[in-house]
């Protein structure tokens, strides 16, 4: 059944089974949107057309994906060379940057841009009626953020961010263990993601690479932190290419992570310690050893610490790429206009850490 929603501006009142529920009118446009959905036959609903904003690296891996899901419509790039020819791959139309924003065809955009154009770009995007999927970060200022995130809200459209990883099989597999008590009580959670480039003039190490597992750890906690500590060194210019973070949680759990785009190695390990077992999501393993549970003991004897080790076992997890389980799962909240996993609203969190923890250092003369 589908309910009204809660909204602000000029109050009406619906009666709902004798009884009276405020609303507000304002809000209701994604109401409307559910109502219009539901309405539609299932011959009706056709795929979502979906136009990719930005032909880099990250959007030419969504320009692949959403054409093998059958749902990519058209690209979209300031190099309009470049745009032809992925349009020309494809088999799909190359749309001018100025015109995409209005084409009644276009359904949705995934954006794939340099990050001080994403706010800007979805909030014109959702002015015009089109549900975004933005590449994270999703701006380069909490208020920028929050800015086309309201504006998604206010003009009932779909807001998600690219967290890729929290559709990995082997983070859900692990998110599954902590919630079934298999670890205990978490305590820790620190996460490395480490390796040489990429390197860009408008954000750092931190802003570039921790979002995804600032994402992960914040489903795993359930809740933003109570205390954020940023360290950084800038060795090629005034951007950090190291960057720590240090997180204190409620409860007590706290978290560290490690970020570097100047490491000489590739690494992105994310470990989970808690009071019964800890257990280590590595990216760089092979399918079958992604997801490892280490059942040490520790104990005091007669006021010494004792402990014992154990060899990891390893935990099947399901096959499937996150890329096309993500863009599946924007599709799917095309459809229904249900919230996505990945909404905004946890985009803003995980920038408000990055604000937090950023470290500013002088320009190099």
């Amino acid at each position: 059944m589908l309910r009204s929603p809660g909204c602000g501006g000029r109050l009406r009142h619906l009666p709902v089974r004798g009884n009276y529920q405020k609303v507000n009118a304002n809000s209701c446009v994604r109401f409307a949107v559910q109502i219009l959905h539901a309405t539609m036959s299932t011959a009706e609903k056709m795929p979502p057309r979906i136009a990719v904003l930005g032909c880099g690296y990250w959007g030419s891996n969504h320009i692949r994906t959403l054409k093998s899901l059958g749902a990519l419509y058209a690209v979209s790039d300031q190099n309009s060379d470049r745009a032809a020819g992925f349009a020309a791959d494809q088999g799909v139309e190359a749309i001018a940057v100025d015109d995409l924003f209005t084409r009644p065809d276009v359904d949705a955009i995934v954006m794939a841009l340099p990050p001080q154009f994403h706010a800007q770009s979805a909030i014109r995007a959702v002015s015009n009626g089109k549900d975004v999927l933005v590449e994270k970060p999703i701006a380069l200022t909490v208020p920028d953020a929050e800015a086309a995130v309201k504006a998604a809200h206010d003009h009932g459209r779909i807001f998600m961010v690219g967290h890729v990883l929290r559709f990995h099989p082997a983070f859900e597999k692990l998110l599954e263990l902590i919630k079934a008590g298999d670890l205990g009580d978490v305590s820790y959670i620190h996460s490395h993601r480490l390796g040489l480039g990429k390197f860009h003039t408008e954000n750092d190490a931190l802003w570039d690479l921790a979002p995804h597992d600032l994402s992960m750890i914040l489903a795993i906690t359930g809740t933003e932190p109570l205390e954020v500590r940023g360290e950084g060194a800038a060795v090629l210019d005034h951007l950090s290419d190291f960057a720590h973070l240090h997180l204190r949680f409620p409860n007590n759990v706290r978290g560290h992570l490690f970020a570097s785009r100047l490491n000489p190695y590739r690494e992105r390990r994310l470990t989970v310690v808690g009071n019964k077992a800890m257990a280590v999501f590595d990216d760089m393993e092979q399918w079958d050893r992604k997801l490892a549970v280490y059942k040490h003991s520790i104990w005091q004897d007669e006021g010494q610490w004792a402990s014992t080790t154990e060899e990891p076992s390893y935990v099947k997890v399901a096959h499937g790429m996150p890329l096309t389980r993500e863009l599946q799962n924007f599709i799917d909240c095309i459809g229904s206009r249900n919230e996505p996993r990945t909404d905004g609203e946890e985009a803003i969190r995980v920038l408000r850490i990055l604000t937090a923890g950023t470290v500013v250092h002088n320009k190099v003369k």
